[in-house]
């Protein structure tokens, strides 16, 4: 690859990831309530009365804290105290442990379910906080989460994990993350996001227990998620592990291809590490192949012959990242090229130039939904921001000659 161009990408990209760390800090706290505004519009209205979501809230404390490890900006440190002080005295359940899914906008219980995927995004979150803080508190709160994850959403029976319970841990019966989701005992989601948080509690728990858990759900992985005829992710099934949905998603497949590699890079047993080194370039190789749009953008969802067009923002966020990861681990250079192409339709179509941040979804003539908000329980700093940390370090690594056969530094 020419370095000339791989400088200027990695420039714009560290530009654009300033921009969206402003913009969080600049227009999204909630100086009235407390915390951060549950929902704004596109131009930047906050929603009157608009919930506060566990995923949005710890979504901001974990962008901030690497945004504090890396940068070391006095902002970013009193944007990360602020999200942790309002996640433990508002979402914490001190009744019975772990978060509570959903407040409202003053910061009262409004569902208090114990949705495993949002107990593993505080984990996550936790964990990059105590890495930023050396706050013991965050990390006995991620150790205890990981444990009551373990008690009440552990299948013992056939491994892995079930979906959701109620306030005090019994099993919900229904399941779903949310109304688009279906009603199944385990998904796709779920691990990939249980696998993303227990890799980052092992960075600085190095407990027994949770190397032998993430390493079964490597394993778990690849024996029941993945389907080893299309190295697409397979995203709903029952309890036994029997496929329940035929949807592809092209965003998960691009971002699990790569988390699933830093996961077992991180544990560093070599046998392991090859066999998913092989599965991840072969599921990149899978949306390169299938998800890609001529104009640099990736698809969102497949089902047959029915292909959603919708351009949905964090699966061209994840499509950087994962792109580069498979040039790194292959040397390949269409890899890069399609980041790159990427890239470039991010910056004409996604960035909101007037107001900041990115556009939520676009149509297929890149067009923005005006219904789409920019800030809500869902669309959060995680998705793009990240990307740009990752891009940012990776590309500085490829740079200096170091960057290839999965060497990446945190």
């Amino acid at each position: 690859m020419d370095k000339t161009e791989l400088l200027k990408f990695r420039e714009a990209v560290e530009k654009e990831r300033d921009r969206i760390l402003s913009f969080w800090l600049d227009n999204t706290i909630d100086e009235e309530n407390g915390g951060f505004v549950g929902e704004m519009t596109n131009e930047l209205k906050a929603i009157e009365k608009a919930p506060k979501g566990l995923i949005l809230n710890t979504r901001i404390l974990w962008t901030y804290s690497l945004a504090y490890r890396r940068l070391f900006r006095s902002e970013y440190l009193k944007m990360i105290n602020r999200a942790y002080d309002y996640l433990m005295e508002y979402f914490f359940d001190r009744e019975y442990g772990g978060m509570y899914w959903m407040l409202d906008y003053q910061g009262n219980p409004l569902d208090s379910k114990k949705q495993i995927y949002g107990q593993a995004f505080a984990i996550y979150a936790l964990s990059e906080f105590y890495q930023a803080t050396g706050e013991e508190k965050a990390l006995k709160t991620a150790v205890d989460i990981f444990r009551l994850i373990e008690k009440y959403s552990y299948d013992q029976q056939n491994r892995g994990y079930l979906e959701a319970c109620n306030q005090d841990w019994s099993l919900k019966e229904d399941m779903r993350l949310s109304t688009r989701d279906m009603n199944e005992k385990k998904s796709m989601n779920t691990h990939l996001h249980i696998l993303e948080a227990y890799t980052n509690l092992y960075r600085i728990w190095n407990n027994d227990e949770l190397e032998r858990k993430l390493k079964e759900l490597i394993e778990v992985t690849i024996e029941h998620i993945i389907d080893n005829d299309s190295f697409h992710f397979i995203l709903f099934f029952d309890e036994y592990w029997n496929p329940k949905s035929e949807l592809i998603s092209y965003g998960h497949d691009i971002e699990g291809s790569w988390l699933l590699y830093e996961a077992a890079e991180l544990l560093g047993d070599q046998e392991l590490l090859e066999r998913v080194k092989d599965i991840s370039i072969r599921m990149a190789e899978a949306v390169y192949n299938e998800g890609l749009a001529e104009d640099g953008s990736i698809y969102y969802e497949r089902e047959g012959e029915r292909l959603d067009t919708a351009r949905h923002w964090w699966p061209q966020a994840e499509n950087l990242v994962g792109f580069v990861n498979a040039y790194q681990l292959t040397g390949e250079d269409k890899y890069m090229v399609a980041a790159m192409a990427g890239w470039q339709y991010i910056e004409r179509y996604f960035i909101d130039r007037e107001y900041g941040e990115w556009f939520a979804v676009l149509n297929e003539n890149g067009e923005p939904y005006p219904d789409k908000s920019k800030v809500e329980s869902w669309k959060s700093p995680y998705h793009n921001g990240r990307a740009c940390f990752e891009l940012v370090s990776r590309l500085e690594e490829i740079l200096k000659g170091e960057g290839l056969h999965g060497t990446q530094q945190r």
